[in-house]
C-alpha cells in the first residue's frame, strides 16, 4: 500500500510539472509579441518626434533665411523687386563727378542741328603777293610762324627795274601757307597767306526744309565732333544761293578762337536756336535716363542716397528738358554724370536676382 501511494504521487508531479511547461509555452509568444509592439510603438515615437523636430528645425531655419534676406536687403522693396535706389558717399561721388543741382524753372529752345566745318575768316586773312614779276631772292619766313604788320617775308629781284624790293606783311597773324622758294619766278599764286585766328568762320550746311526757319542772328552753339571744344556764336550770314550737289545753303557764323582750338578744315556740328520758351520746371538733359520703359532723374532727398524718380517730359533741347510730371521745383537731383547712377542701381539688381 505504502509504494502504490509513492507511485501516485510522482505521477501527480509529473503531470502538474508537464502542465506548467505547456503553459509557459503557450504565454511566451504572446510576451514577445507584446515586447515587439512595445518596441515597434516607442520606435515609431521616437521616430516620429525626430521628424517633427526636423521639420521644425527646417522651418526655424527658413524662418531665419527669410528674416535675414528681408533685413539685409536695405534696397529692395517688400513684394520681392529691388527698390531703384543707390547709396553712393558723397566722397566716391565727388570722384566720379557726379553732380547735383535743384529742379528749377528755365526756357527751352527749339533747335535744328546741322553739320559744317570750320574755315579762315576771310576778313581777317591776307593773301601776299610779289608786286612785280621777278626773280625771288630770299623767303624769311615759314607757314606757321607768327609775323607783325610790316615784317618783311621775302624779297624779289624785278625783271623789269632789276631792282631787289622787299614783300611785306600786310596785317599781323599766323603764315597759313608758303609757296614758293629762293630763285623761283613769281607767279599770280600767293607766296603767302596770312590769317588772324582769333576769330574764324563757322559754315553750317542747311536743308531747303530748315532754311526759312533761320535768319540772321540766331544763336549758333558749335561743338567740335569729339565735343572736346564748344562755341556761342550768331548767325552772320545765310547764302543766298543753294549748293548745286547737295542743295544745301551755307549759314556762317564768327567764331571766337583766343585758344586757337578752332582750326580751319575742322569737321563740326552746331544746333541753331529757331525759338524758345519759358517753362516752370526743365532739368539738365543729360541728367534723364531710360529704366524700365520710364524716363527718370535720380533725386537727393538725403546725402548719399539716390533714388529713381520717373518724370512726364514736355519739350526737350540738347541743354534743358521740360518736367511735367514727377519733380518740384527746388528738389534736388543728379545733373551731370547721371549714368554712373543708373549703373550702380542695375549692379545691386543684378546681384539681388543671383
Amino acid at each position: 500500500m505504502p509504494g502504490k501511494i509513492k507511485l501516485i504521487s510522482i505521477i501527480v508531479v509529473f503531470v502538474l510539472a508537464g502542465g506548467v511547461y505547456m503553459y509557459q509555452k503557450s504565454t511566451a509568444p504572446k510576451q514577445e509579441n507584446a515586447k515587439s509592439e512595445t518596441h515597434d510603438h516607442a520606435k515609431t515615437e521616437s521616430d516620429g518626434h525626430a521628424h517633427e523636430d526636423s521639420h521644425a528645425h527646417s522651418d526655424s531655419k527658413e524662418s531665419e533665411g527669410h528674416g535675414h534676406d528681408h533685413a539685409g536687403s536695405g534696397g529692395h522693396g517688400e513684394e520681392g523687386g529691388h527698390s531703384e535706389e543707390s547709396k553712393i558717399s558723397d566722397k566716391s561721388a565727388e570722384k566720379l563727378n557726379i553732380e547735383v543741382s535743384k529742379a528749377s524753372s528755365g526756357a527751352v529752345q527749339e533747335t535744328i542741328s546741322v553739320t559744317g566745318r570750320i574755315t579762315l575768316n576771310q576778313n581777317t586773312s591776307s593773301q601776299v603777293k610779289a608786286r612785280f614779276t621777278g626773280i625771288i631772292r630770299s623767303m624769311a619766313r615759314e607757314a606757321g610762324e607768327m609775323v607783325k604788320a610790316g615784317e618783311t617775308l621775302a624779297t624779289v629781284e624785278s625783271n623789269e627795274s632789276l631792282q631787289v624790293y622787299p614783300v611785306k606783311a600786310p596785317i599781323s597773324g599766323t603764315i597759313i601757307t608758303r609757296n614758293g622758294s629762293m630763285g623761283d619766278t613769281t607767279t599770280d599764286t600767293p607766296l603767302f597767306v596770312i590769317a588772324d585766328l582769333k576769330t574764324v568762320w563757322a559754315e553750317l550746311f542747311i536743308f531747303s526744309k530748315d532754311s526759312e526757319k533761320l535768319k540772321p542772328g540766331q544763336t549758333l552753339r558749335v561743338y567740335s565732333l569729339d565735343n572736346a571744344s564748344t562755341s556761342e556764336s550768331l548767325i552772320s550770314l545765310i547764302s543766298p544761293n543753294a549748293e548745286a550737289s547737295s542743295q544745301t545753303l551755307v549759314a556762317r557764323g564768327v567764331v571766337e578762337n583766343a585758344n586757337y582750338q578752332w582750326r580751319s578744315g575742322m569737321n563740326i556740328r552746331a544746333d541753331i536756336v529757331v525759338s524758345s520758351k519759358q517753362v516752370p520746371l526743365v532739368v539738365r538733359t543729360e541728367a534723364i535716363q531710360r529704366m524700365e520703359g520710364n524716363s527718370v532723374v535720380f533725386v537727393q532727398d538725403e546725402p548719399g542716397t539716390y533714388k529713381a524718380q520717373p518724370i512726364k517730359t514736355g519739350m526737350s533741347d540738347p541743354q534743358w528738358t521740360e518736367v511735367k510730371e514727377g519733380l518740384k521745383v527746388g528738389q534736388q537731383y543728379v545733373s551731370k554724370n547721371s549714368f554712373v547712377v543708373k549703373a550702380d542701381i542695375g549692379k545691386a539688381g543684378a546681384a539681388h536676382e543671383h
